[in-house]
């Protein structure tokens, strides 16, 4: 019993879960979710490759089944689950997920709808593409390591032997444990490119290298819009993000999409597009169609209400709204050869990869120089033999052991014996020696070439840039996402922009329910209103305008005109979207353009110009815009006409006294008191024996109403002419019976 409890060890279960959590954490970044510099795959896709390899899956191969693949990955290489296993391979084949794909698939891989849309793996049937031979093509040539794999029953590559850069080249993206990776795919021929200015200039920088690499390029090939000097940012940092947009054509008059930004879903953005339409945020749009096809994989067909919409206007904002523009997140960590993940620059990227590939190329040199010295050796074995013939063929007839008398009489190793039992009597004729002899000089003359590359430098790294271009040659092809960073910044439409510039009439009730009535022609009077309440104020506009209140203590308040509830019913109080002061009511109601003027007064006898601008707040308690003196109250609104010349601005007061001045004595304000209209006594005003009954503005061609009780009176332009004075006098007093002024209107 005591033996068995040495057998255990007793630590703190504070370091028992730390070193736990490491080891764990460790195994996440190195085994899983990380890709490595040298061949950009991380474990599960290395497998992958390396497993088709083992089965012949070459890109000139018979098409094998997808389970066949998966069985042979789990069962020799990697001991886990096979759907993950499977996603894997799925995602290596997708020509809209990878830009050079490593698996060439044949039946439902996915679609760019829903990537993972693949059929199970026992309908699909894969090989390795001609981008896989890249990777596995100097696998056998001694240039990796090999390790045991899980059970020690086989060996696999610890890395496989890229040939380009292929972690720039399809990118990849991965959350391990308290880091991440997003890696942008590039175009090989550039990548090539920059791997050879950098062999030539080893202190070349990230503004050299991007004369060379523009800048990602995604299977896409929606337009990267992202400045240079932003993208130069990201290359040297190794974060930051990337934007790409969505390109469209005008075919016809409708708006036709051709290519959607990287991972962006086709269908996802109909949605979008759909949803906003619902919502009554595209009233420009008619329809949309998915257009997609073999022949255009992408065609996404918009269509305008008519041929009046501005469609690049209307395109900025579905990229603002929509994915028709994505944001790409670029972080570049990546496992270094020293095996620790880290964030690099892009020199530091091709920097590291171009030793990985100096390594490769020697490993592969060295070994082939191997296999040649090995030929060589029992070349010469075997042409000591031709030229003792006889001799070798009496000592294989007449000796017990041929061998040992062969190296005894010839000086030769076992290895040159074994060659030359081992020749066929056929294999003695001239022209066979010969053949030797001819193969000897071009392994010695290939032999020379290989020791001198391995003794310089300069010749490796020529080599390597040889290899690089023909393979650029080979492989190559054109940048598929383009670059315009001169593009506008993409902007949603605003509320005002979406709204539709119909004339309506805005009518306000005594009690303060407010409505709002299409067109102009209507008369509020005759509107239903609710037991008790009646027709108290109307502004006329259109929806686009800007609608302004007036509550009694002067206060301001915004409502969008759209938002009103329709005049068919009697509308809603305006306390429920506004919160005025107790005791005030809405004295006042205004539709107009921004810049529209209008006239606001006290019945203390004080007022000035203002705008509507300036009466716009978002606040529900809204803004003080007029300063009324303690005891008074602000009066209605007015609406100063276009044209203000030859405008007199009227003031009566309760005592009947008329002051007709000219506007442009008044003065504009943003808010305030503003300036004396017509002379009310202070005593007067703080009795309520004399105030300020309202204020009007005529216009040439217009007339004064003056009510009182059942009677008016219409006084023209020139009645009005007897009333005229400055500002801030007494003013005269109005016809007799017109003593008490109930009202005023102009006609």
């Amino acid at each position: 019993m005591d033996n068995e409890i040495q057998d255990y060890e007793s630590i703190p279960l504070r370091n028992y879960t730390e070193r736990a959590y490491l080891d764990y954490s460790m195994y996440v970044i190195n085994d899983r979710a990380l890709p490595h510099v040298a061949d950009g795959l991380k474990p599960v896709q290395r497998r992958i490759i390396f497993a088709m390899g083992e089965l012949g899956l070459n890109n000139n191969a018979k098409y094998m089944k997808s389970t066949r693949t998966v069985g042979d990955v789990l069962g020799k290489f990697h001991p886990h689950g096979d759907s993950a296993c499977y996603e894997a391979m799925v995602l290596m084949a997708q020509s809209f997920s990878f830009r050079y794909p490593l698996v060439d698939g044949q039946g439902n891989w996915g679609s760019p709808d829903d990537p993972k849309s693949f059929a199970a793996m026992r309908y699909t049937e894969a090989r390795l593409s001609k981008y896989a031979e890249l990777l596995l093509g100097e696998a056998r040539q001694g240039t990796v390591d090999e390790v045991p794999n899980f059970d020690a029953s086989l060996n696999e590559p610890k890395l496989l032997p890229a040939q380009v850069p292929f972690v720039l080249l399809n990118g990849s993206s991965g959350i391990a444990v308290g880091m991440a990776t997003d890696i942008p795919p590039h175009n090989i021929n550039e990548v090539i490119s920059a791997c050879v200015h950098l062999l030539d200039r080893p202190k070349a920088d990230v503004a050299d290298l991007m004369t060379h690499i523009k800048g990602p390029d995604f299977p896409s090939e929606a337009t990267i819009i992202t400045p240079s000097s932003e993208i130069r940012e990201i290359y040297e940092s190794g974060r930051g993000s990337i934007k790409t947009r969505a390109r469209y054509e005008k075919e016809n008059g409708e708006i036709v999409i051709t290519a959607l930004p990287y991972q962006s879903s086709p269908a996802k953005v109909l949605e979008q597009i759909a949803q906003q339409m619902q919502q009554k945020k595209l009233p420009m749009l008619s329809d949309l169609r998915d257009e997609s096809d073999h022949e255009n994989p992408t065609r996404l067909v918009l269509v305008p209400r008519s041929n009046r919409v501005d469609i690049d206007r209307l395109m900025s904002h579905l990229f603002a709204t929509t994915d028709l523009e994505r944001n790409h997140r670029v972080n570049l960590n990546i496992i270094g050869l020293d095996q620790r993940p880290r964030t690099m620059s892009l020199t530091g990227i091709l920097t590291e990869w171009l030793r990985y590939r100096q390594d490769v190329v020697t490993r592969r040199l060295q070994f082939r120089l191997d296999k040649i010295n090995d030929r060589l050796h029992v070349l010469e074995g075997l042409l000591i033999a031709y030229l003792n013939l006889d001799e070798v063929i009496r000592i294989i007839r007449e000796e017990d052991k041929p061998r040992e008398a062969l190296m005894a009489a010839f000086n030769l190793t076992e290895r040159q014996a074994n060659a030359i039992l081992d020749l066929r009597l056929r294999q003695l004729a001239k022209l066979e020696e010969m053949k030797l002899r001819g193969e000897r000089d071009e392994l010695s003359a290939e032999k020379a070439d290989i020791e001198k590359i391995l003794n310089s430098k300069a010749r490796l790294k020529t080599l390597i840039k040889k290899e690089l271009l023909a393979i650029a040659d080979e492989y190559g092809d054109e940048r598929r996402a383009p670059m315009n960073e001169k593009l506008d910044e993409a902007k949603g439409f605003s509320e005002e922009d979406l709204l539709t510039n119909d004339p309506i009439t805005v009518v306000l009730s005594e009690k303060g329910w407010v409505r709002a009535a299409k067109g102009h022609e209507m008369k509020p009077e005759d509107l239903n209103y609710r037991s008790g309440d009646g027709f108290a104020f109307a502004s006329r506009g259109r929806t686009s305008d800007v609608l302004v209140f007036l509550d009694s203590t002067g206060r301001a308040y915004n409502l969008p005109a759209h938002s009103l509830p329709s005049a068919r019913g009697q509308g809603e109080p305006l306390t429920g979207r506004l919160k005025p002061p107790e005791g005030a009511r809405f004295v006042g109601v205004s539709l107009g353009e921004r810049a529209q003027r209008v006239l606001v007064a006290s019945n203390a006898g004080y007022g000035f110009v203002g705008k509507l601008e300036d009466m716009v707040t978002k606040n529900r308690s809204g803004k003080a815009f007029l300063s009324v003196p303690k005891g008074g109250v602000a009066l209605p609104l007015v609406t100063l006409p276009e044209s203000e010349e030859d405008v007199l601005v009227c003031a009566v007061t309760t005592q009947g006294r008329l002051l007709a001045f000219a506007l442009g004595e008044l003065p504009e304000l943003s808010r305030g008191k503003g300036n004396k209209l017509i002379n009310v006594p202070a005593a007067a005003f703080k009795s309520g024996e004399e105030t300020v009954l309202g204020v009007q503005v005529v216009g040439s061609g217009h007339d004064l109403l003056v009510y009182a009780g059942q009677r008016h009176l219409r006084m023209k332009r020139k009645d009005l002419e007897s009333y005229v004075g400055e500002r801030a006098r007494r003013g005269r007093k109005l016809p007799r019976g017109f003593q008490r002024v109930d009202a005023l209107g102009v006609e």
